[in-house]
């Protein structure tokens, strides 16, 4: 995210220390491991493992009547997962300007991405040690990785501009995304190799799910190498602010800039509302599947691969939708699956794997879709020359300001003690999100941001 104007290119676009292309390219072969290194850490631990196996370790500890009392406060064990992702979005909510700022002001983003990754990677092999009643231990960690990551993502993608011209950065971010794609599916699939043989391997079952964690932490940091070698820092020139201030300071100026043009903020705030939902949905689905529905961890990563697989021919099927309908119109299709998604998911029959595959491939088929084409469409929307700060503070609501969700869902599981209750709850967020989404006029939105209409948009 760069939060400053230090480091971004100048107005013709290209890379403000003239670095010639087979430099360049380099970069961005070292960039793509990123995404290859960090993706497993959201597929294996975030969305297949932590949120059951935690469960299972809170529930263990809980009193009679089901509660745990860290710092002396009573939680639903069920809920401890949720509360804790929603936890460690705002400690990357807090985070996120800041480290952006002091990358901004210094020039120096490869030391903070390393300390994010590192910090993030250790505490994801730390959880191999996560095991009897040791559920403060896994919140700890878990607050700690999810905010290492989301930090992280922020200086990965702030080096875009850098290593790429205007006309391939598309292409570069697009084969970034492969890269995390392809890491996550190949550790589910050693990872399935590992659980369902566990006894062959003379492990017991809780061992085989602490080393499929800790495993993820391992290649975490072991891949952040490619990156940390061949990516380099810029030399910029101090402007005497503190690291801290510049940072909130421009997210301020950013966001007062944006009531000038508000049509732009209006499709952020619908963006911020639904996808608030996704992310609500992708990290609590495995946990809704194994307690709720009563399926094994296999069921659980055969289905989380069924969406790894699907959700790039998802994403290029919504393209081809989007090129006939416009994006604004196949985004608002796109939610109305995400509901019917959860009605089904409220309505399913426990120990039915088939169906929960059903929904699997229903969600793959709409994940990357509705995120790539609301990016897309909010790149209309931009004032010319704003790109850079305007997107910062789109990357803070895709990755910053995902708390809500999870602490509606631990809330009603909370409240009510039914995981069905919790997942229907998520509805609000798609219903809300599509109403505010169709009350934004993109014609108008685009032209009032100076830019040029697109026949379907």
């Amino acid at each position: 995210m760069n939060t400053g104007t230090a480091g971004k290119a100048d107005p013709s676009g290209q890379p403000p220390d003239g670095t010639s292309a087979a430099a360049r390219k380099r970069e961005q072969q070292g960039w793509y491991f990123y995404d290859f290194a960090c993706s497993v850490y959201s597929t294996s631990v975030l969305t297949v493992f932590l949120g059951p196996y935690l469960t299972s370790v809170a529930k263990a500890a809980a009193d009679p009547d089901g509660f745990v009392h860290p710092l002396g406060i009573p939680v639903r064990a069920g809920s401890l997962f949720a509360y804790s992702v929603s936890a460690s979005i705002v400690v990357a909510v807090i985070l996120m300007p800041i480290v952006g700022a002091a990358a901004d002001r210094t020039g120096r983003k490869k030391p903070l991405l390393a300390a994010a990754a590192y910090t993030g990677a250790a505490a994801t092999a730390g959880m191999f040690f996560l095991d009897g009643h040791r559920y403060l231990l896994g919140a700890f960690l878990l607050i700690v990785a999810n905010a290492s990551i989301s930090v992280s993502m922020v200086l990965y993608n702030a080096y875009l501009p850098q290593i790429s011209e205007p006309e391939e950065r598309d292409a570069v971010s697009s084969r970034g995304w492969a890269f995390g794609y392809t890491s996550g599916a190949l550790v589910l699939v050693l990872n399935l190799i590992l659980y369902t043989g566990h006894d062959s391997f003379g492990l017991s079952e809780s061992d085989a799910v602490r080393i499929c964690l800790a495993s993820a932490g391992v290649w975490w940091g072991a891949f952040t190498l490619v990156p940390l070698r061949r990516l380099r820092d810029r030399r910029v020139r101090p402007d005497g602010e503190g690291a801290v201030g510049s940072g909130w300071k421009q997210l301020r100026a950013t966001l007062r800039d944006m009531r000038r043009h508000p049509l732009t903020l209006s499709f952020l705030l619908a963006y911020l509302v639904y996808n608030d939902g996704i992310q609500t949905v992708i990290s609590q689905a495995s946990l809704y599947g194994s307690e709720e529905l009563g399926l094994d961890q296999t069921t659980l990563i055969v289905a989380v691969l069924l969406v790894q697989i699907l959700a790039v021919a998802g994403a290029l099927g919504m393209g081809r939708l989007a090129r006939t309908y416009g994006a604004k119109r196949t985004i608002l299709g796109s939610l109305i699956v995400w509901t019917l998604i959860l009605l089904s998911a409220y309505l399913l029959p426990a120990d039915a794997p088939v169906f929960f595959f059903v929904l699997a491939a229903a969600i793959g088929l709409v994940l990357g879709g509705s995120q790539a084409l609301s990016r897309s469409l909010f790149s209309h929307l931009v004032p010319r020359g704003k790109e850079a700060e305007y997107f910062s503070a789109y990357e803070m609501s895709d990755r910053g300001l995902s708390w809500l969700g999870p602490l509606v869902f631990g809330l009603a599981y909370q409240l009510t003690g039914s995981y069905r209750d919790a997942i229907i709850s998520l509805v609000a967020f798609f219903a809300l999100g599509a109403v505010l989404l169709a009350r934004v006029p993109v014609r108008r939105a685009v032209e009032a941001a100076g830019n040029p209409v697109p026949e379907r948009i």
